[in-house]
């Protein structure tokens, strides 16, 4: 038995037996990473379809497509390929890549005026999520016998997960609360012609309490913390790959480049991505869960 694979006799003695929870979330995943991946080419070949997004917003969706084209959705099929095979570790990739697919189609379902791609977004987000609620309900199972050999590892990864959650809310309270009261909208929803701002919303609502419930968690040695540590900072390094193409897509379009932002982002990209490396690389096998 390899240090990343989980024992798979139970599933291979019976070629007729169903598909388990788990294996049905993959097969998910992998129909929601096609649409994906398609509806990116169709988007980047054809910004037409995007002709109601405000100068802003425009350069943010193509982005963001060029993130789903290049990283997420290859990184989806691949990770739940893998993950179907028995790997631990791509396991935990494809659930954070999961979770960021998931994130970023509400934002195209809910926030990107109606249009001939709305059912393939539609797909794709329901898709992933109903992927993302079976991964999660079976996280336990799939990742029973994967242990941590480094203490420093995890701590280290509670403490980027903590900070890095802590900086994203300071940036977003900073224009919220003033926001909030004076009584005036949000500056950034003002600019792309939103009620709010989706992606704050987003993350007041999910990442940013997550992400504290798993970095404390994993402090006090919470089993269930442990294994979604890794996911999370899978998310929160793919977060930083849109933000980090913007300006080139703000280029591409004929726009100034905000060419500033990448220097802070990519450090933070920097640290999450060696945390979570480092922490992926201590995963071994052990005879019983966490």
């Amino acid at each position: 038995m390899t240090a990343d694979s989980l024992p798979t006799t139970a599933h291979r003695t019976d070629t007729s037996a169903r598909l388990t929870p788990s294996h049905r979330s993959l097969w998910l995943s992998i129909a929601a990473a096609l649409l994906a991946w398609g509806g990116s080419i169709l988007t980047l070949a054809n910004s037409a379809v995007y002709d109601q997004l405000t100068p802003v917003f425009l350069p943010q969706a193509l982005a963001q497509d060029a993130a789903n084209l290049i990283v997420a959705a290859p990184m989806l099929a691949v990770s739940a390929v893998l993950a179907l095979r028995g790997s631990v570790r791509a396991h935990l990739i494809w659930l954070g890549v999961l979770a960021f697919t998931v994130y970023n189609y509400v934002i195209y379902a809910f926030s990107v005026p109606f249009g001939p791609l709305y059912p393939l977004w539609t797909a794709v987000l329901g898709l992933s999520l109903f992927a993302l609620i079976g991964g999660v309900r079976t996280l336990t199972d799939a990742t029973s016998t994967a242990r941590f050999r480094s203490h420093r590892a995890t701590s280290v990864a509670a403490w980027v997960l903590l900070i890095v959650a802590g900086l994203f809310a300071l940036i977003w309270l900073r224009e919220d609360l003033p926001a909030l009261l004076g009584r005036t909208t949000q500056q950034s929803s003002t600019d792309m012609n939103l009620p709010t701002n989706p992606v704050h919303t987003l993350d007041y609502i999910f990442f940013l309490p997550s992400a504290f419930y798993v970095g404390i968690g994993l402090l006090r040695e919470n089993p269930f913390a442990a294994r979604a540590t890794a996911p999370f900072l899978i998310f929160m390094v793919l977060t930083c790959v849109p933000i980090v193409l913007t300006p080139v897509a703000q280029a591409v379009s004929g726009q100034s480049p905000v060419w500033s932002i990448l220097a802070p982002i990519g450090v933070i990209a920097a640290v999450v991505l060696s945390s979570v490396t480092w922490l992926l690389i201590t995963v071994r096998q052990a005879p019983a869960g966490l």
